[in-house]
């Protein structure tokens, strides 16, 4: 499933008075809720300072017809025409638009992570520093065993970066320090993770060429969110990693990580 085809380089204005559509999905148990459609038109429905945490997967326009290893097998890298660069200006202006409609539902002292690689993270630190964001951390996530580099003209890619930010600089974001530190072994966590790739039951309902580990989202879920908080995830891509990362014994367990609600616009902009 594509996660979203940035086809419109212009900030979208915000509009309260568009209707929320219908969601595709709802569980009242858990309170979710996915909705489908192109996500700056859904995340403009909703109410503003509604949202204390958010985890964005957004696409890295790393689409340009070179090849990976996959399974001991050369590969194209392409994802889809979602995945495909429209050109560094054009993919600044939908990454600043997106983070925009973003900054406007967090609630005073929510915060944001933004997941990327080369291809696309500086341009979010960039337009989250033009939108007056709070940078809080940049966390390298270290992927053991990577698939090797064939060309063999470059480092092996084996790291994404990912920007955890809260909505500005009057923000008092949340941070389970002492949870952190627990699980780090009794010292202060840092900010390098080093967390394996979605393990193959991870993937029993299906696979997404950009799918995350469920124990990344447990962590981020851990550190920086509350009981009772409110969870948006505008790039929902595959479903997997909101719904497994809310449905986990590790969040269960840990009482004041339980989300009450999780607002997933699940983004399929038509190319």
């Amino acid at each position: 499933m594509p996660k979203s085809s940035p086809i419109s380089t212009s900030v979208h204005p915000v509009d309260t008075a568009s209707p929320l559509p219908e969601p595709v999905f709802r569980d009242a148990k858990h309170h979710i809720r996915i909705f489908q459609g192109d996500c700056l038109d859904i995340l403009a429905a909703l109410p503003p300072d509604s949202i204390d945490l958010i985890f964005a997967d957004p696409p890295y326009f790393l689409s340009n017809n070179g090849i990976t290893c996959h399974a001991g097998r050369m590969v194209s890298v392409n994802k889809g025409a979602w995945d495909v660069s429209r050109g560094p200006d054009s993919n600044h202006s939908f990454n600043r638009a997106w983070l925009a409609a973003c900054q406007r539902l967090l609630t005073p002292n929510g915060t944001i992570w933004v997941s990327g690689t080369s291809h696309v993270i500086h341009s979010v630190g960039f337009a989250m520093q033009q939108l007056e964001f709070k940078l809080l951390n940049d966390i390298s996530w270290v992927k053991p065993n990577p698939p090797p580099n064939l060309s063999c003209r470059y480092f092996t890619h084996s790291t994404e970066t990912i920007i955890w930010a809260a909505k500005n600089k009057k923000s008092r974001h949340t941070f389970h320090y002492q949870h952190m530190k627990q699980l780090a072994g009794g010292k202060q966590m840092k900010s390098v993770w080093t967390i394996p790739p979605p393990e193959p039951w991870e993937k029993k309902f299906g696979k997404h060429p950009t799918q995350k580990p469920l124990a990344l989202l447990d962590r981020i879920l851990l550190a920086s969110s509350s009981e009772g908080d409110t969870v948006l995830d505008p790039f929902l891509g595959s479903l997997h990693e909101g719904w497994d990362a809310l449905a986990s014994s590790q969040i269960s367990n840990f009482k004041s990580a339980i989300p009450r609600a999780h607002y997933s616009p699940f983004t399929v902009r038509a190319s």
